[in-house]
C-alpha cells in the first residue's frame, strides 16, 4: 500500500514511525508544516514529524508548503505519486476537495477523541477540562467538513486522575498508531459509519484566556483545567504571575469556616506537599508551580522559599 503521510507535531510521530516500520506499507512522501523559529536564539527548528522522517529515512521526500491547496507544483507531485491512501494526523491545514480525492482509498484521519464527540482542534484538552473519564481514538474517512467524515475504527482509553494533556497525548498517540495500521489492513472490508451530528460537540483551539485561573470556580473544575491546559494555567501572587502545574483535590465542598471572601486565599499549609487554596466550592492543594522567570518547583519548596502564610490571596 503506497502512503503519503500528512502530520506535524509530536502526536503524529508514533503513527509515522509505525508505518515506516511495517513491511507491507510504503511511505512514499511526507507533508508537514514549515520549519519555525523558536527558543532564545531564534533558531530554525523542524516540526517533529519532519525530524522523525529524516531520522528514519534521509531520502524520504518531504514537502512543507505554507498553503498546500494553493501550491500547484506540490499538488501535481502528490497526484503523480498515485498513492493508495493519504494518512492525516494533526497536519494543521485544511485539505481541499481535490486533495481528498487524489488517493485511491481517500484520506484517512487519526483523531484524538471518540467521535462524534470533541470534533475540532483540541479534543484531548477539552476532554480533560470537561471531566471525562473515557476518551480514545477514531480513524475516519475524511470529507470536506471538520472531523465530520464517516468513522472507521475506534479504540477507547481511560483518563486517569493523574493524567494531564502531555501524558494523555502520549498514550493516545501510540494507541492511534496501532489503530491506524489495523484500519489500513481492513480498509476494504470496514463499513464506514456516518456520524450522528446531534451527538457532536466542538473543541476549539486553546487561547490565553483559557489559562487564567478563576478561583470562584469549583475545585474539581480548576483541577481539570490545570491538567487540560498544562503547563500554562496561571494566577497572580504578590503581584507576580505564578504558573500552577499540578494540583490535588482536598475536598469538593466548601469548608465550614469559609465564605465568599475566603475564595482564592490560602487555607492551609501541608508539610511536604504544598499549600491549599479555597475555591468557589472545595479546597485545592497546589503541589507544583513555576514562578515567573524560574524553573518548576514543588508547592512545598515554594512555600518555604516565599515564606507563605495562611490567609494570603491568589488572584
Amino acid at each position: 500500500m503506497r502512503i503519503v503521510f500528512f502530520g506535524t507535531p509530536d502526536f503524529a510521530v508514533p503513527t509515522l514511525e509505525k508505518l515506516l516500520s511495517e513491511p507491507d506499507f510504503e511511505v512514499v512522501g511526507v507533508v508537514s508544516q514549515p520549519d519555525t523559529r523558536r527558543g532564545r536564539g531564534n533558531q530554525v527548528s523542524p516540526p517533529p514529524v519532519k525530524a522523525a522522517a529524516i531520522a528514519r529515512n534521509p531520502d524520504l521526500k518531504i514537502w512543507q508548503p505554507e498553503r498546500l491547496k494553493k501550491d500547484k507544483t506540490i499538488l501535481a507531485e502528490l497526484e503523480s505519486l498515485e498513492a493508495d491512501v493519504f494518512v492525516v494526523v494533526a497536519y494543521g491545514q485544511i485539505l481541499s476537495k481535490k486533495i481528498l480525492n487524489m488517493p485511491k482509498y481517500g484520506c484517512i484521519n487519526v483523531h484524538g477523541s471518540l467521535l462524534p464527540k470533541y470534533r475540532g482542534a483540541a479534543p484531548i484538552q477539552w476532554a480533560i477540562a470537561n471531566g471525562e473519564s473515557i476518551t480514545g481514538i477514531t480513524t475516519m474517512q475524511m470529507d470536506a467538513g471538520i472531523d465530520t467524515g464517516a468513522m472507521l475504527l475506534k479504540a477507547e482509553l481511560e483518563i486517569l486522575p493523574e493524567d494531564n494533556t502531555d501524558t494523555l497525548s502520549g498514550k493516545l498517540a501510540n494507541l492511534g498508531a496501532d489503530l491506524l495500521v489495523d484500519t489500513l489492513r481492513q480498509l476494504t472490508t470496514i463499513t464506514p459509519e456516518p456520524q450522528d451530528d446531534t451527538l457532536s460537540c466542538y473543541s476549539p483551539m486553546i487561547g490565553r484566556e483559557d489559562w487564567e485561573l478563576d478561583w470562584k470556580l469549583e475545585a474539581i473544575a480548576l483541577h481539570n483545567r490545570i491538567r487540560a491546559f498544562y503547563p500554562n494555567c496561571y494566577t497572580d501572587f504578590r503581584g507576580q504571575r505564578l504558573k500552577v502545574t499540578k494540583t490535588e483535590l482536598i475536598s469538593e465542598g466548601i469548608s465550614e469556616s469559609s465564605n465568599l471572601e475566603d475564595v482564592g486565599k490560602i487555607d492551609q499549609i501541608l508539610k511536604g506537599k504544598g499549600f491549599v487554596v479555597q475555591t468557589g466550592k472545595g479546597l485545592l492543594l497546589v503541589k507544583e508551580v513555576q514562578p515567573a522567570g524560574k524553573k518548576l518547583q514543588s508547592g512545598w519548596d515554594f512555600v518555604n522559599g516565599m515564606r507563605i502564610a495562611i490567609g494570603e490571596s491568589l488572584s
